[in-house]
């Protein structure tokens, strides 16, 4: 792999665990989860051998799995409290 790819790849990480862990909103929270996702899935697969892509396509459903679960349990919670805040979460549901 190239090492400037390599290097985009890592501060690409670096940025959506940040972005993640300083956010006070869900959309921020989960745009630095999908930031993560596509900085990790390449590195996973840099080696192109078949347990590697294995490993990437199943991190990949897994991660758009949670993806969907977090995206609608913030909708869910916003439908009832009115705020996409990740402090205000009140309902049970969500």
């Amino acid at each position: 792999m190239n090492p400037y790819a390599k290097l985009t790849f890592s501060l690409s990480l670096m940025l959506g665990t940040t972005i993640t862990i300083s956010s006070s909103h869900w959309m921020s929270a989960w745009a630095g989860l999908e930031i993560n996702t596509l900085a990790i899935i390449p590195l996973i697969s840099k080696s192109h051998h078949p347990r590697a892509i294995e490993a990437a396509i199943k991190y990949f459903l897994v991660q758009a799995a949670a993806s969907t679960l977090l995206l609608f349990s913030s909708m869910i919670n916003a439908w009832h409290t009115g705020q996409w805040d990740i402090t205000q979460l009140n309902h049970p549901t969500s």
